[in-house]
């Protein structure tokens, strides 16, 4: 009796395993795939081996933090400190703000949310911001930070994203968006130098390290 008992167990395990995979085979194919899984933990173990001081070319409008505030820049009263959403990927997430741009460093606080790239101005300040954060390839779970900016691709002309700091919250616009290569200038064209202009950063293709997508949007104003 208890043979048959434990052969039905191991049955009603084997097609409630089976049942999962087929259900949800979008999700975990990739755990199957060794070559797609080796190239993965290969590039997250050392995901921005190129994200330093020396591969970022900002052309900051003006990296001082003493820059001079925009006239007129519509906020909101916010609860919520340091941090980042972007309603339309559902995306909410602590900014952390990085002292030193050594790719140390950078990782380190990457585990923590997305990083605040040392040297940009404040928002409601004349000149850029420049935020980084790490992608995964889709079906990774959802641990530290690895995942933050996936779907910033998904991103097009005149969506929302919001920053929230010391209780306000600033509005940026959409405009653009770039693939370039590692270590390119960050595109500045069609902006305003006296604007506040908002970039995000993360590698692309998703968890791979062969480029760099580029989100920019623009500070709402009044």
């Amino acid at each position: 009796m208890k043979e048959v008992t434990k052969k039905t167990l191991k049955i009603a395990v084997f097609v409630y395993l089976l049942s999962f995979l087929v259900i949800n085979w979008n999700d975990v194919s990739w755990i199957f795939n060794y070559r797609e899984i080796s190239g993965i933990l290969g590039d997250f173990f050392n995901p921005y081996p190129s994200i330093d001081a020396k591969t970022i070319q900002v052309a900051y409008f003006n990296s001082n933090q003493t820059a001079s505030a925009i006239a007129g820049v519509k906020t909101n009263y916010t609860s919520k400190q340091n941090t980042i959403e972007i309603p339309k990927i559902l995306i909410s997430a602590p900014i952390i703000f990085s002292v030193n741009p050594e790719k140390g460093s950078l990782e380190k606080d990457l585990n923590l949310g997305v990083v605040y790239y040392p040297g940009s101005v404040l928002p409601g300040q004349v000149g850029q911001i420049v935020i980084l954060g790490h992608s995964a390839p889709p079906g990774w779970p959802k641990t530290r930070y690895e995942w933050v900016f996936s779907d910033i691709d998904k991103l097009t002309t005149g969506d929302i994203i919001l920053i929230n700091l010391n209780n306000k919250q600033y509005t940026y616009v959409v405009k653009q968006k770039s693939i370039i290569k590692k270590g390119a200038d960050i595109p500045s064209s069609g902006f305003n130098a006296n604007d506040n202009i908002l970039t995000l950063i993360s590698c692309w293709p998703p968890g791979k390290d062969y480029q760099r997508i580029t989100v920019q949007a623009e500070l709402q104003k009044s």
